[in-house]
């Protein structure tokens, strides 16, 4: 059986013209943020759109664009980690997308290896911005990470505050998960336990394999539990293994965003 993967909603690549007014629908900077007590760095890229603009979330849904790194860091660093704050869902034209809108700040921890002091960061990030149409867009940034500086700065700590809730801090008892073919469609089951919510939450389903297309999960309240299903294809496999201890599932709409890493069983 063949799966088409849907495109992003109305992606069009922008006329010169249109080019030329992109950088009043969006402005980017790299926060340079403060040096950590294990060495390492905490600074952030800042995302301002103009009103009725929204750009994505790491796991964006079919009508989204993910927005992809490309980071130059000082020699010797050794992981750049985005933190994601907790995302809005949108519906348009009868498709989900997640993202934000207004404005976004994106945690970056850093660890600069045994670098001890001031450390350079540049980065080139390639985005999805939508109001009526979707546009790609490619935002460049740069900053100096000062190693004197030890005070949080209150916009990147007020970001890192609002990520999703850990499964144990919200209550989750346990997470099952069933696998199925379903209709000729590799199916996965989620039965989580947790306190009940507001009947209105949503979920985002991800694996640890960036091959594996998630459909957008559907999702309801059975028994006491949050139940989200969703149907997946392997972009190079009929058949696949999937690693249930790499399933994210991430809950919105509810009385707490949470994120959900692994199945339990």
């Amino acid at each position: 059986m063949q799966y088409v993967m849907p495109l992003a909603l109305a992606t069009l690549l922008p006329s010169a013209g249109l080019a030329q007014n992109l950088d009043d629908v969006i402005q980017a900077e790299l926060r340079p943020g403060w040096r950590l007590a294990d060495g390492s760095h905490m600074a952030a890229l800042h995302l301002t759109l103009a009103p009725g603009w929204k750009t994505y979330w790491r796991a964006p849904g079919d009508a989204g664009i993910p927005p992809q790194f490309e980071w130059q860091a000082e020699r010797g660093t050794r992981a750049i980690d985005v933190h994601w704050p907790t995302p809005d869902v949108f519906h348009q034209s009868g498709m989900r997308s997640v993202g934000y809108h207004d404005q976004v700040v994106l945690p970056l921890r850093i660890d600069l290896g045994r670098n001890t002091g001031d450390a350079s960061l540049s980065g080139t990030i390639d985005l999805g911005i939508c109001k009526d149409i979707c546009l790609p867009y490619e935002v460049q940034v740069s900053a100096t990470l000062p190693s004197d500086i030890t005070r949080p700065d209150p916009t990147i700590a007020a970001a890192l505050a609002d990520e999703p809730f850990e499964a144990a801090d919200a209550g989750v008892k346990s997470v099952a998960c069933k696998v199925s073919l379903k209709d000729g469609a590799v199916t996965l089951r989620a039965a989580i336990a947790m306190p009940r919510g507001t009947g209105r939450e949503e979920t985002v389903i991800e694996t640890a394999d960036p091959q594996v297309w998630v459909a957008e999960p559907k999702t309801w309240w059975e028994g006491g539990r949050l139940m989200a299903e969703t149907r997946m294809a392997h972009a190079e496999a009929d058949v696949f293994a999937l690693d249930r201890s790499g399933v994210r599932i991430t809950v919105l709409g509810g009385r707490m965003p949470v994120d959900i890493r692994g199945c339990d069983s």
